[in-house]
């Protein structure tokens, strides 16, 4: 049988390829396709992958068919109701301001705004810029599903999340987060936890330009249930 194998981030460069398709014996499982690419190479990525099939989280013993898209994911890095959650991906700048005025409505107290943003350093060394790619379609069903499950989890009202991609420019924003609620502490409590658990689940990496060279960032490890690469 034959699958489609994406690669992103760091994998890119290691296998020098951005996908391929993998010809498998039938029956064979994400541990066995995992095992054929990696062929013996040492690099840290491979203990810590998570994969997807058909852009759903897999572990490492499921089995594949044929015809399957599998990504191996490294460590990371318009029109709705009014209620929906605003999920995008774009490549120009975010006008955060914009987000938090189409999000807030006259019955919040708070709205609460994580902006993250490029510096010009990173321990010591000068950064250029960056570049964020992401295995887009799955980036954003992930995205969409923690914005729902906050809007569970806390007393909030509106959600939005947008995350840029491609290069960005030192004091360019690369995710705004807008959680408007009632109440602030809600607020607050929500829009720390999408952004923590976006940094470990949702398929985006970023590689940093320095004055002396350029490097994929080591990404926050998946959750341990998610690592399709460990073997115990």
């Amino acid at each position: 049988m034959q699958v489609r194998v994406l690669f992103f981030g760091v994998l890119k460069d290691l296998l020098e390829s951005g996908g391929e398709a993998v010809e498998l014996p039938e029956g064979a499982t994400i541990g066995d396709l995992t095992e054929k690419l990696r062929n013996g190479a040492e690099h840290p990525v491979w203990g810590a992958l998570a994969v997807a099939v058909n852009r759903e989280y897999a572990t490492r013993s499921a089995a594949l068919r044929d015809g399957d898209e599998v990504a191996l994911l490294p460590p990371v890095s318009g029109g709705a109701d009014d209620a929906d959650p605003v999920v995008e991906l774009m490549r120009e700048v975010i006008d955060r301001d914009a987000l938090v005025a189409k999000l807030k409505q006259p019955a919040d107290g708070a709205a609460v705004v994580f902006d993250g943003i490029v510096r010009d350093n990173t321990r010591g060394r000068k950064t250029l810029y960056l570049d964020y790619e992401a295995y887009e379609e799955m980036a954003l069903d992930q995205m969409r599903k923690l914005a729902r499950e906050a809007a569970e989890r806390f007393a909030i009202d509106r959600v939005g999340v947008v995350h840029r991609l491609g290069r960005l420019e030192i004091g360019e924003s690369s995710i705004v987060i807008v959680v408007t609620s009632a109440h602030r502490a809600a607020a607050f409590d929500a829009c720390r936890w999408l952004i923590d658990t976006l940094k470990r689940t949702v398929p985006i990496w970023k590689k940093e330009h320095f004055a002396d060279g350029a490097v994929w960032t080591d990404g926050e490890p998946f959750p341990a249930e998610l690592q399709a690469g460990r073997t115990t």
